[in-house]
């Protein structure tokens, strides 16, 4: 789950002194006095009054930031010509590219990678459209699809503005797990023309990642794709922190001593992400889980406008207990938050089973902080990086997309699904897990590896994978 929050940083603030009205002893001391910290000074442009320098700052946030330069801006003889921090210079002219395999040399690699030459390749996949994924990009190529009306915290802000996440998503792809992805930003949002944009694009692809698009219309969109397309499609927001929320219970419950299908399970926020991670739970054998939304505990019996909560009020909370959170609370053993900041109160948490276990995913502020919930839990996990236990997406989607692609799966299934939280579960050894780590790092190069491989080997088991693995193939040699 991709967070807003932010650590300590730098910017780079680009300031015209005029020599006569002001020391650049004067400037320094009025950022030392703002709480900034000067890094470096560079002079970019001088005259005999003015000079031009760019001065690097470590702040703490953006209004740190905002503060010193409305300082500067005080200052007379001082012009702020701009303000640059670290992450916008890393999206200047975007964050991904295009590059050749090879270089074109002569006139003879020009006829061999265009025209006369590629026409043989045309026609040979025109005989057997199955030859694009080896004589095209498509093995290995997936469209990260998004029409930017659930994007991280923001909401609704539109495919232009959701490009950066998409870009950021697919450096991912290709740094973690090699996979070449590509951002595909929908200027719609109607449900049906996506589907029809998405199938039409598809040729292009071996697999569809959906992402950062709204509920409940990110239901139909992925089941009608899944449906009518032949390469696997994969809603990140709902899947990706599914599995990962499941691979960090997989270890959790291990290291307070219980059984995860004998848990009572709570969830906030019975949306695209809560759904899936029920769907999740249900699979991995919980029987008792109980969704909770601002209207209270969803149960069965109950008229619910949205058709997604029939289904959930009928597949869950056995027991059919009602009222809001603090209510339902009682006695469970797990909580996983997928709603907002300051949902769950310490006084709910003492009154969770022994050794509670919570899971408080809301971004950038948390349903409970992990300062209040400290004395009280036993394992508690967030969707942020500042804090241990960061339950993070870029854990599954890598590995589960270089499995399918590389098996060329049709779809991927909840048993792949689950291989891929066990294998993520696993990256933990016993004499590594505590309190504090529970999940691996998003850098542990162990991962990606470990989730290809167990995501074929169920691929295959599922009856969904179309290629033989070499390991296949030398088996059925030695036969």
């Amino acid at each position: 789950m991709a967070g807003l929050n932010g650590g300590g940083t730098s910017v780079i603030v680009r300031l015209e002194i005029h020599k006569e009205l002001v020391t650049f002893g004067k400037i320094a001391t009025a950022i030392g006095d703002a709480g900034g910290d000067i890094v470096a000074v560079d002079v970019t442009r001088a005259s005999k009054t003015t000079t031009t320098r760019d001065i690097t700052v470590s702040v703490s946030d953006p209004e740190h930031t905002e503060t010193i330069t409305n300082v500067l801006k005080s200052l007379p003889g001082v012009r702020v010509i701009n303000v640059s921090d670290q992450t916008f210079l890393m999206h200047l002219g975007g964050k991904i590219e295009v590059t050749p395999k090879m270089p074109i040399k002569n006139r003879d690699d020009l006829s061999r990678v265009y025209t006369p030459g590629v026409a043989r390749v045309c026609m040979a996949i025109h005989e057997d459209p199955s030859k694009a994924h080896s004589l095209t990009i498509k093995r290995n190529t997936v469209a990260v699809v998004s029409d930017g009306t659930a994007v991280l915290g923001l909401g609704n802000i539109g495919p232009v503005a959701a490009m950066p996440v998409m870009e950021g998503k697919a450096m991912l792809f290709k740094q973690m797990a090699g996979v070449d992805a590509f951002p595909i930003c929908l200027d719609t949002q109607d449900t049906e023309e996506i589907i029809r944009t998405v199938k039409a694009i598809a040729p292009a692809f071996g697999g569809i990642n959906l992402e950062d698009i709204s509920s409940p219309r990110c239901f139909e969109i992925e089941e009608r794709l899944i449906n009518e397309l032949d390469i696997p499609v994969f809603h990140d927001d709902q899947h990706g922190t599914a599995v990962v929320i499941l691979a960090g219970l997989l270890n959790a419950v291990k290291l307070v001593g219980k059984q995860l299908e004998s848990c009572k399970v709570v969830i906030t926020g019975i949306g695209a992400a809560g759904i899936a991670c029920t769907k999740m739970l249900l699979s991995a054998g919980v029987t008792n889980v109980i969704g909770v939304d601002r209207q209270g505990a969803i149960v069965r019996g109950e008229t619910y406008t949205n058709s997604a909560w029939d289904w959930y009020a009928s597949n869950t909370n056995p027991n059919l207990e009602a009222g809001m959170l603090s209510d339902v609370i009682a006695g469970a053993d797990i909580f996983i938050g997928l709603s907002g900041p300051g949902v769950l109160k310490a006084e709910d948490v003492k009154r969770m089973a022994t050794d509670p276990i919570v899971f408080a995913m809301a971004n950038p502020t948390p349903e409970i902080t992990p300062e209040e919930a400290e004395p009280y839990v036993r394992v508690m996990a967030t969707g942020r990086s500042d804090y241990p236990n960061q339950i993070n997406n870029v854990l599954c989607f890598p590995g589960i997309f270089r499995g399918v692609l590389d098996c060329r799966a049709s779809k991927i299934t909840q048993e792949m699904k689950l291989a891929a939280a066990k294998a993520i579960a696993a990256v933990v050894s016993e004499d590594e897990l505590n309190e504090y780590y529970i999940i691996p790092s998003v850098f542990n190069h162990a991962v990606v590896e470990k989730v290809r491989e167990a995501v074929m080997e169920a691929a295959y088991e599922s009856g969904v994978a179309r290629r033989r693995t070499q390991r296949d193939t030398q088996d059925a040699h030695h036969e």
